[in-house]
């Protein structure tokens, strides 16, 4: 069984000659993380993700970082992408959809959420980025997880001047809306949030 019935938890492995990722996760869990990608300020984002979308989170990659994070970046947002993917399971019992818009001081950002089971990616968000997560390879970063994970995503920044507070308010935008689409209503036990029947095919 899943959605009410069983824990929803999943991890996934990923081994190629550029990187070596592994990722768990409990969607249910009390926000804990374990993070070492190493990209600080990507597992600075990630610790994030899990604090404050309440998903315990653990995630290591050995990367070829004497070349760029790129690689490091984008493998660990696919693996993320796969381990969340397969958590949800049948996504039955889900609230499927959900937004929010979250401050960090002068910055704003938004992100809605539907865990529709098609990926698609809309992200703009600026001038966003930290060390090793430049604007570009941060919106990438969404774009692969959201490709692995079959989420809609919307993603923006409406607000701010500081790249790290812009970023930070994006991956807690993120968390936010993630958090309230994978909660479980107990009014759809065992009834999915479609009236096609199905949000994974």
């Amino acid at each position: 069984m899943t959605g009410l019935d069983s824990p929803r938890t999943a991890e996934v492995k990923r081994h190629t000659r550029e990187t070596r990722v592994q990722c768990a996760i409990n969607l249910d869990g009390t926000g804990v993380s374990n993070v070492r990608s190493g990209v600080p300020f990507l597992d600075h984002m990630l610790d994030q993700i899990a604090r404050h979308a309440g998903i315990d989170l653990t995630i290591s990659c050995e990367g070829d970082l004497e070349i760029d994070t790129h690689h490091s970046v984008e493998d660990c947002a696919l693996v993320f992408g796969r381990t969340f993917r397969d958590a949800l399971g049948d996504r039955i019992g889900i609230t499927r959809m959900c937004d929010a818009t979250v401050p960090m001081d002068e910055a704003l950002a938004q992100a809605v959420v539907d865990c529709s089971g098609r990926p698609f990616a809309s992200v703009a968000t600026g001038d966003a980025g930290g060390t090793g997560l430049p604007p570009s390879l941060l919106a990438h970063f969404f774009e692969s997880f959201v490709a692995e994970a079959r989420i809609t995503l919307h993603l923006r920044v409406i607000a701010g001047r500081d790249p790290h507070h812009m970023a930070e308010a994006c991956f807690k935008a993120f968390a936010r809306a993630v958090a309230g689409a994978v909660a479980l209503d107990p009014r759809r036990s065992g009834v999915v949030a479609s009236t096609k029947g199905t949000l994974t095919a």
